[in-house]
């Protein structure tokens, strides 16, 4: 089901895509990229988005969908490394009513620890020094 609403070639997303807007990458195919959320819900806080102009999974080309499927698994396994993170929470949130804030399709990798609560979600923006440092990190752990 394709949305009736056209895509905003405006959103955040994709003027990063461009690259008129900065981002602070950790990882980037030919169909994704992989970058520090600048306003992480905890440390080590990882976006990955296609390059594809989807709004939502519904209107994602299914190709691009296994390619982020295949993005996810890999950066999931390099938080969890460079975080030492027992738990890795992945979320990808649908539409306003689910909690989606920027709408082109987007997964959150969130390294999870027992204990240490979730910042809320796009509330306050991070340090860029330090997501720069936890971008280095992750990096790392990809090897």
């Amino acid at each position: 089901m394709i949305s009736d609403v056209a895509y905003d070639q405006n959103n955040i997303f994709a003027k990063i895509l461009r690259k008129e807007a900065p981002c602070f990458p950790v990882y980037e195919d030919d169909m994704t990229l992989a970058f520090m959320d600048v306003m992480p819900q905890a440390e080590g806080h990882t976006l990955v988005i296609p390059k594809f102009p989807a709004e939502d999974l519904f209107d994602l080309d299914p190709e691009y969908a296994g390619a982020m499927a295949k993005t996810t698994k890999k950066l999931a396994a390099a938080v969890k490394q460079a975080f030492d993170a027992p738990g890795i929470l992945i979320a990808q949130l649908n539409g306003a009513a689910a909690g989606q804030t920027v709408f082109h399709i987007h997964t959150h990798i969130i390294p999870r620890s027992n204990g240490i609560d979730l910042k809320l979600h796009a509330r306050e923006l991070a340090d860029f020094e330090e997501l720069k440092r936890h971008a280095e990190r992750i990096k790392k752990a990809l090897g």
